[in-house]
């Protein structure tokens, strides 16, 4: 007998896993089902409210997993080597899925007008995602105005150069934004840390 955690969780990483190579519009509960190897009409026994809650809880837990990284990113490597994971990690995913595969909550975010649930669950995701780097780049020293600018901008940079991407078929958008707000973003930490030892300690 399968159990039923296990069958909804994998219909949950089926129906992430297809957003983000298909949409949200173009991938059907059927899909979801065949994906999962799940038995016909299970996905309602699971998710009674049918495809809009089926959108919002694949897109919380991606959004979920996805902050767990980056935590986990920053907490070992800091800011800046943390961003080039992120991108890396995004600029692997297109290659190897043929550009199809973005950002896994960004489905939900450009389609969710037929269930505003999941628009929010990936507005929050983003929200929780500059969160977490900006309490990493104030810890380091910056304010915490700057650090959530600073982690807005780098969100919204690897976001679109996604976007980019895949609309492209080429990583140069990735590749050109990480050479770019990588050393920024360490450039802009080393001054924090010399902005804290004062003009006259020695570097």
């Amino acid at each position: 007998m399968v159990d039923k955690s296990t069958a909804r969780d994998d219909m949950l990483r089926s129906a992430a896993l297809l957003f983000r190579e298909r949409g949200v519009e173009a991938t059907s509960l059927a899909d979801v089902i065949e994906h999962a190897g799940a038995p016909r009409g299970s996905i309602y026994h699971h998710f009674p409210q049918g495809k809009p809650q089926i959108v919002e809880e694949a897109t919380r837990a991606a959004g979920a997993m996805m902050g767990a990284a980056i935590s986990s990113g920053l907490a070992a490597d800091g800011p800046a080597r943390t961003i080039a994971a992120i991108i890396g990690g995004f600029r692997e995913q297109l290659v190897a899925t043929d550009y199809t595969a973005g950002c896994p909550v960004a489905p939900a975010a450009l389609e969710g007008v037929n269930s505003p649930a999941a628009l929010a669950a990936a507005g929050e995701s983003f929200t929780s995602w500059e969160d977490t780097i900006a309490a990493s780049l104030w810890q380091r020293g910056l304010s915490q105005q700057r650090s959530s600018s600073l982690a807005t901008t780098a969100i919204s940079a690897i976001e679109g150069a996604l976007i980019v991407a895949k609309g492209q078929r080429s990583i140069r958008a990735l590749d050109r934004v990480e050479a770019e707000l990588v050393p920024w973003v360490e450039t802009v930490l080393d001054q924090a840390v010399a902005a804290r030892r004062g003009p006259h300690s020695r570097p």
